[in-house]
């Protein structure tokens, strides 16, 4: 893919060869395989059951072609921005002084995570909503995930993401707009709340990544708070082995991610405890959490494999780990712009309204879901939808 320098903006579709879905199963039935686990959970990694099904419907049920027609019927674009052609999709609402936002996606997601939630957040009153709750949503693939290029410099840690994301909106002739994001998608919300360019008004995020990064001087005084530091030193014992290989080693794993489907997709389910029991148990008992059906997991896992981007995306979390370095014993941007926060119960982590409260000055929204996880937009699209409306409402 060529790398723009220019400010256009060029309308953007999907084809993928048919040689390249061959290929992708011929790899798939090349998998050589190991030994099942020796534990009854997900202690030791993932479960051969559960990737044995996974490839199995993904080499004889599965179909591609569905995907990239419905990403196809999306207004899609690129653009270079510092260097790096980026990808994204802007759906504008039907309605009239419907608020511009910008979500982006995290790890291991991608625009395929935010499908779901498109017509409920462009077109609220075919969705139990009111006309001035309505967005124009752009959705920007990160660079090196996706459609976007890949960074050919390091240096595209969340801060450098964030002003080009400012960039987008100006070039798009935004002058106010709001930004929203969870996972990797809320360290660059979080930097663009840090950096304030102009015309953002505020920020939404369902996921605390300040606090997963520093839990030093947070309050730990009330149950739920307690509750929210043992459920962070759990995932840095033994859930967080994706994220050390990704944040040190980006380029060692992806020989792996490149060379085997199968070695690709296990990689991204072993991603938090409750994403994966969910997807598994859309694979292996035929009961889906929400959206995350069989097909819109395997959407996204054929998007990283397509795209040939399982190294280059790994390699964002080595970018954070670097400006982290970096910026170490500095204080972060102070965010004094509004600010949203949803709590998914299925989250790493549920992060309590006190601390949410000390890393941001001006809360104006707080609420704790019924359900939802990890993947919140992708799992529970019509919730994630609402959270956003209510969130933003204040700032219309």
């Amino acid at each position: 893919m060529t790398t723009m320098t220019d400010l256009t903006v060029r309308p953007f579709e999907v084809h993928v060869p048919d040689e390249d879905l061959a290929g992708l199963r011929r790899r798939i039935a090349a998998t050589r395989w190991p030994d099942r686990e020796l534990v009854d959970d997900r202690s030791q990694g993932v479960q051969l059951a559960t990737i044995q099904e996974l490839t199995r419907y993904w080499t004889t049920d599965y179909d591609w072609r569905r995907c990239e027609a419905e990403l196809n019927a999306l207004p899609q674009f690129t653009t270079g921005i510092d260097g790096v052609n980026v990808h994204f999709i802007h759906v504008k609402s039907r309605h009239e002084n419907a608020l511009p936002l910008i979500i982006t996606h995290g790890w291991p997601g991608s625009v395929i995570e935010m499908l779901g939630a498109m017509g409920p957040l462009t077109d609220p009153t075919a969705h139990g909503g009111a006309a001035g709750d309505a967005f124009d949503l752009v959705i920007p693939s990160l660079p090196g995930y996706g459609f976007s290029a890949e960074p050919a410099e390091v240096g595209w840690d969340p801060g450098r993401i964030a002003q080009a994301w400012a960039e987008l909106m100006r070039r798009l002739g935004y002058t106010r707009y709001v930004a929203q994001g969870g996972d990797q998608g809320a360290a660059v919300t979080d930097a663009m709340g840090g950096q304030a360019p102009e015309g953002l008004a505020g920020i939404h995020l369902n996921f605390l990544r300040q606090a997963l990064g520093n839990v030093s001087g947070v309050p730990a005084d009330s149950e739920e708070e307690h509750a929210a530091l043992a459920a962070i030193n759990t995932f840095r014992t033994s859930g967080s082995g994706y994220f050390l290989e990704q944040a040190t080693r980006p380029q060692t794993i992806g020989y792996a991610l490149l060379d085997s489907p199968t070695a690709l997709a296990g990689w991204m389910l072993d991603h938090d405890t409750d994403s994966y029991y969910k997807i598994s148990r859309a694979f292996t008992g035929g009961q889906p959490a929400g959206n995350l059906t069989r097909d819109h997991i395997l959407d996204n896992i054929t998007l990283y494999w397509l795209t040939g981007t399982g190294a280059s995306a790994a390699r964002s979390y080595w970018e954070g780990g670097q400006a982290a370095a970096h910026a170490a014993g500095q204080a972060p941007l102070e965010v004094s712009l509004p600010v949203g926060v949803t709590v998914f119960p299925g989250e790493i982590f549920r992060a309590p309204r006190s601390w949410a409260e000390q890393l941001y000055p001006h809360v104006i929204y707080f609420h704790e879901a019924d359900r939802g996880g990890h993947f919140a937009a992708w799992e529970e699209p019509q919730l994630f939808s609402e959270e956003l409306r209510a969130a933003f409402r204040p700032l219309r």
